[in-house]
């Protein structure tokens, strides 16, 4: 069978002609295709949640899939990590195609998961993948650049961003919304018009879950936030200030999605860092930190340097690089960020796909001309690692989960964690 559109419809009944296939038209194919799938596939973990938002998503559902399994659950997160938790499966896109979504949610069901968290990429919701998975809650992290590649204008982006609220999370679920950021006033008024009920996350008076206070040390932050008007302090074991906005993101989920507040804030000191998210990724013998980070946009790049600069007694190094074949305007802009928020800089390569490596990273050190530039990025990470001195951190961002460089249409073995661990070994004579 061929699935089309109208237009489509033209083309295909000529090709189709005198054959057996059948012709499908639809005004949405890529529509009608996800709930064809969510029909034949069937079942689904009850409890489905969905988050977007330009960065913090992976940390955001690998939360609260913690919190889940922590009060009980048999509970998964998919997204750009893959599948983890109770069931556990690759995953090649952040959010899979409609056909590999629904079978992956329905084999997960039949092994026993019950609670299921998902990221929702821009790419995602505006190919409509995710259409018909049925949500709980759905959650509003932040909007700043990225993907213009693909979306061409901030508003087309956020447009298919907001497509989560207008379109997927039904009139009866419950939105989950960072008031910190610009946009989230504007995700609020499209969930207020559909009726959904809001739990406003944010460090201003008057949000449902209130961020009030944090303080910083070298192993974690202790926080005090409010639900409800019901004031909580805990202890969280990880580092970055923005991780206490995931945390309550998350913990504003699980809550939205049928969870007991009190048991929700309960369990919030257990949370472990997610792989590739401000990763402590070695210790040199010296006592200098060494972290892994997937921030690959301007905004999480200085977000990340911000958040690990009350925890650093020296400076903060960090290697970086930008994607090749993706947004170029992001590049200057990621230099600018390292500059402003770092003490010393090393532009490297990332991922230059079919790329120019060197062409990329004059981009990114026209904002940063003071930059060391090491095209290697083992040799740059090498070299951060060796200029660290007591109290100083470095950050190696960018890649952070991934396994693999993709240089020239190739995928080479690549791991950010391992390499600064080889890097401190050697230095440091564990090698």
């Amino acid at each position: 069978a061929v699935l089309t559109d109208p237009l489509g419809a033209q083309v295909a009944a000529d090709v189709l002609s005198g054959s057996q296939a059948a012709l499908v038209i639809a005004q949405d194919p890529r529509q009608a295709l996800a709930y064809a799938a969510a029909l034949w596939f069937g079942a689904q973990p009850d409890t489905m949640i969905a988050v977007t938002g330009t960065n913090g998503k992976t940390s955001v559902a690998n939360f609260t899939r913690q919190i889940w399994m922590a009060l009980g659950h048999a509970a998964i997160n998919i997204g750009t990590t893959g599948v983890e938790g109770a069931w556990e499966a690759p995953s090649p896109h952040t959010t899979p195609e409609p056909i590999t979504l629904h079978r992956m949610l329905a084999d997960a069901a039949a092994a026993g998961v019950t609670h299921a968290a998902m990221e929702a990429s821009s790419h995602g919701l505006d190919q409509r993948r995710m259409d018909g998975v049925r949500l709980k809650a759905a959650g509003f992290t932040n909007f700043t650049q990225d993907h213009l590649d693909y979306h061409h204008t901030f508003e087309a982006y956020f447009a298919a961003k907001a497509g989560l609220f207008d379109r997927l999370l039904p009139d009866d679920g419950t939105a989950v919304i960072n008031m910190d950021d610009p946009r989230g006033a504007d995700i609020a008024a499209i969930a207020d018009a559909r009726g959904q009920r809001i739990i406003s996350v944010g460090h201003a008076a008057g949000n449902d879950l209130r961020l009030l206070g944090q303080r910083f040390d070298a192993t974690g932050q202790d926080l005090r936030l409010s639900y409800a008007d019901h004031p909580y302090q805990l202890r969280l074991p990880l580092i970055g200030g923005f991780q206490a906005d995931n945390v309550a993101l998350a913990a504003g989920l699980a809550i939205g999605s049928g969870a007991f507040p009190r048991s929700v804030f309960a369990v919030l000191p257990q949370l472990q860092g997610v792989r590739g998210r401000m990763q402590l990724a070695a210790r040199r013998s010296n006592g200098a930190s060494v972290f892994v980070d997937y921030a690959h946009t301007p905004d999480a790049l200085k977000t990340a340097l911000k958040a690990l600069r009350p925890h650093v007694m020296g400076r903060i190094l960090v290697v970086f690089g930008a994607g090749g074949d993706r947004d170029t305007g992001k590049r200057p802009l990621m230099g600018a960020a390292a500059r402003d928020h770092a003490d010393v800089l090393y532009v490297t390569d990332d991922n230059p796909r079919s790329e120019d490596p060197a062409s990329i990273r004059a981009a990114i050190m026209a904002a940063c001309p003071d930059a060391n530039e090491v095209g290697d990025r083992a040799e740059a990470i090498l070299l951060g690692v060796d200029a660290l001195g007591p109290g100083d951190a470095l950050l190696i961002a960018g890649k952070g989960h991934e396994s693999g460089q993709t240089i020239a249409g190739s995928v080479y073995p690549f791991d950010d964690v391992e390499q600064a661990s080889i890097a401190v070994a050697a230095l440091d004579g564990g090698m």
